[in-house]
């Protein structure tokens, strides 16, 4: 029996996992100098493609001209290809350069290094125990995310 209500103990877990995935992402954030919204874009381009100005605007909640600002800094900086289409030369597209898809990359394992020290301090036993009960915990988030 669960000393603690399972939704105290949830939460007690989230706000640790929180606050160390979001302190080392931060300190990434920093050591390579980029703001909220170039992270939010690049993080957009990675997990979903290559996608024009005016679509990094709206995920971001900025005008298209503040988007366009931005995108033009980090396509200096390396980090983004812009292409315009065949079609249209006003139209414009975003990629992430091979230089952005690194920078993603890493800031992804930044997030993630303090799992493999978290996972050294467990046997493999408990590791066992633990991966057991998060993939039923992933499955029922999901099934309450999706009813939504």
């Amino acid at each position: 029996m669960l000393v603690k209500p399972f939704s105290d103990v949830l939460y007690e877990w989230a706000e640790v996992f929180m606050h160390r995935s979001i302190r080392d992402f931060r300190r990434f954030m920093e050591e390579n100098e980029l703001s909220p919204s170039q992270v939010n874009a690049l993080m957009r381009l990675h997990y979903g493609g290559q996608c024009g100005v005016s679509e990094i605007a709206g995920n971001l909640g900025i005008t298209n001209a503040a988007a366009s600002q931005m995108v033009e800094r980090m396509v200096q900086a390396g980090l983004l290809l812009r292409v315009e289409d065949t079609n249209d030369r006003r139209v414009k597209t975003l990629s992430l350069s091979e230089s952005g898809r690194q920078l993603v990359e890493r800031s992804i394992d930044a997030r993630k290094c303090w799992m493999e020290s978290l996972t050294r301090e467990l046997t493999p036993e408990q590791q066992e125990m633990i991966a057991q009960s998060l993939i039923m915990l992933t499955e029922a988030a999901r099934r309450t995310t999706d009813e939504r």
